[in-house]
């Protein structure tokens, strides 16, 4: 399969067959790195990676990547660039498209990582935008195959603020899939009605089953994922935290939710989580709201049935996936 030179924006753009493609490659890759078998396929080429919000796994996960395949990487933050500023999108994308050959983008709206890839000349990937997160999406469905062995006709739920980045691309990717998507949340955090009727659309090709239930233990009942989110997500101003947290109150992952899931079930978090009060920000929700945990309790984030933590480590194999299948190797 040829994807060579192929942006990386959106789930949506591409094909069950090519996103099976990625797994298959970022389950290769993985088996390599447990091997220490060298896979420096690319020597002498060079991505940047361009971070308007920071992150943790997302860096981390693109620098090894880059890595692992022989490839160096330059760390651009918006401390240190001049994008939208000085210099705009379109020139930015062809300047770093004669320096390097993939550039990543993490930030915020869906325009500029679009306006990146419609000028550059080499792969754009997405590190995450308001609206799409496709390479964390990747690496769930990685974590998932590896457990269950596929993906289609996994019953998987997800709980909380659905109408982000996180819910839009898990809505998407089930379609996609044939998976068993159910959204459990109140209305006003369902992802917007025009994604919702173009998933069911692609769902009646796939077979897939996605539902909306404000009702959370019914929704809980046999999953085979419970998966779930920060409330509220990058970006947002601190006087949304409040507000919302008293909505979603009772959306929390804990043990009697889980018990009610198949019991061979996973828990699934796209991290980062506020399950105690080890981090400055759970100590700050702590303080206004008493609040100890929030969208999971630390019972289930370190019990027998958390995945997060292979989860995490998924996205650094499926981006070095990405990066090896879109980039245009001579």
């Amino acid at each position: 399969m040829n994807l060579k030179n192929r942006d990386f924006l959106q789930i949506m753009d591409f094909t069950p067959e090519e996103i099976k493609y990625l797994l298959r490659l970022a389950l290769e890759y993985k088996a390599k790195k447990q091997k220490r078998i060298p896979h420096r396929e690319f020597e002498e080429y060079n991505i940047a990676l361009i971070f308007e919000k920071s992150s943790t796994r997302t860096r981390c996960s693109f620098e090894v990547a880059a890595h692992d395949l022989g490839m160096g990487s330059t760390y651009i933050n918006s401390n240190n660039s001049h994008l939208g500023v000085k210099e705009s999108i379109a020139d930015t994308a062809r300047i770093l498209s004669g320096i390097y050959d993939g550039i990543c983008y993490r930030g915020y709206e869906q325009e500029i990582v679009d306006e990146l890839a419609e000028h550059a000349l080499v792969p754009v990937w997405n590190g995450l935008t308001n609206e799409a997160h496709p390479t964390q999406i990747l690496a769930d469905f990685m974590t998932i195959k590896e457990k269950f062995g596929r993906l289609k006709g996994v019953k998987m739920v997800y709980l909380g603020d659905a109408h982000y980045n996180i819910g839009n691309s898990l809505l998407v990717g089930a379609a996609k899939m044939g998976m068993d998507l159910t959204i459990a949340a109140p209305k006003e955090f369902y992802p917007t009605p025009e994604l919702i009727a173009e998933c069911q659309m692609l769902a009646e090709q796939t077979g897939a089953k996605l539902r909306f239930e404000e009702d959370i233990q019914k929704a809980a009942v046999n999953a085979d994922v419970l998966y779930t989110d920060v409330w509220v997500s990058m970006g947002e101003p601190e006087e949304f935290w409040i507000p919302r947290i008293k909505q979603l109150a009772h959306c929390q992952v804990n043990s009697e939710l889980m018990s009610l899931a198949h019991e061979d079930a996973i828990f699934m978090h796209c991290l980062p989580a506020f399950h105690d009060l080890k981090t400055a920000t759970a100590r700050e929700i702590n303080l206004k709201t008493g609040i100890e945990e929030m969208e999971v309790t630390d019972e289930v984030f370190n019990g027998e049935q958390s995945y997060v933590y292979q989860q995490a480590e998924n996205r650094m194999h499926t981006i070095k996936a990405v990066m090896a299948a879109t980039i245009n190797k001579i």
